[in-house]
């Protein structure tokens, strides 16, 4: 009787992963590994902003710094609160209404200059299109004395109208809100001009309630431009109680003593808005983001 011998079954070196690709684990592990470095490259320097505010001031300048406050003080956030000479919850409300009144200009603004130039047929549009993104290339330094010079015949020195006004015709927001309208179908409008709509009603009911995620994530840009910008306030605001936060911080730091507990408490303060309005627009900014490039 003949014994048929059993065949073992060959094992690679690699097992195949369920999608059928060895290594997939193995990548994903080292992305993942990445991932986490970069994390913490990013958020040490928030933590330690946060840790410092809560430090007293003989804390703050223990050598070696030490990374947990002992103990926990809300020495930072007391001066801020109770300094009449530099009042920080002015300069903050001042950036909110800056950054707030900015980012509605820049959105009216662009919103109809981007549907012009992507929309619309008219003679010297290329050209037109070609001048505004020329502008992204010029220095912004280099028009802070012509822009004085204007804001100083408009009587607009030294107040909220001159961080508001000057900047909310935004060459970046016309780019990519165009971007964004040139995704968008045509048969959407075709529709409503065969409903009997005109060209304002097409933008504002049609074109408008589309680009939601252009938009949010545009009036982010726009209020983050606004609320970090601290070149151009120097020039222009003069009295403490008409200053924003990026300035006024400045002057929390002494010439021979540097207070760091309220210097981060001003930071973490000046931080919260931003990070509140990343999370709320997060979704509508990956949005905004991915579609402005479908079409040129």
């Amino acid at each position: 009787m003949t014994t048929t011998p059993t065949r073992t079954p060959h094992v690679p070196a690699t097992a195949p992963t369920r999608d059928g690709r060895p290594g997939t684990a193995l990548r994903r592990t080292v992305l993942y590994a990445i991932l986490v470095a970069l994390t913490l490259v990013f958020l040490t320097p928030l933590v330690w902003m946060v840790i410092t505010s809560l430090k007293t001031y003989d804390g703050a300048q223990r050598i070696p710094p030490t990374w947990l406050p002992d103990p926990i003080s809300g020495y930072g956030y007391e001066q801020i609160l109770d300094n009449s000479a530099n009042p920080v919850l002015r300069w903050f409300l001042n950036s909110m209404l800056a950054a707030t009144l900015h980012s509605l200009l820049v959105l009216v603004t662009a919103s109809m200059a981007a549907y012009a130039l992507a929309r619309m047929r008219f003679r010297g549009r290329g050209v037109s299109f070609a001048l505004i993104v020329g502008t992204l290339f010029i220095p912004p330094t280099s028009l802070i004395i012509p822009n004085f010079l204007i804001v100083d015949t408009l009587n607009w020195i030294d107040t909220l109208t001159v961080v508001v006004v000057p900047g909310a015709a935004s060459a970046f927001g016309v780019f990519f809100l165009r971007q964004f309208f040139l995704s968008l179908p045509r048969e959407l409008e075709e529709a409503a001009v065969l409903d009997g709509a005109n060209q304002w009603q097409i933008f504002y009911r049609v074109v408008l309630p589309l680009s939601k995620p252009a938009l949010a994530t545009l009036a982010v840009l726009s209020f983050l431009t606004n609320w970090n910008d601290f070149l151009w306030p120097i020039f222009v605001l003069f009295s403490p109680e008409q200053l924003t936060l990026p300035p006024g911080l400045g002057l929390l730091q002494g010439s021979y003593v540097t207070d760091y507990p309220v210097i981060m408490a001003g930071a973490v303060l000046a931080s919260v808005p931003v990070l509140i309005l990343f999370v709320l627009a997060q979704r509508h900014i990956i949005q905004g983001v991915s579609r402005s490039g479908l079409k040129g």
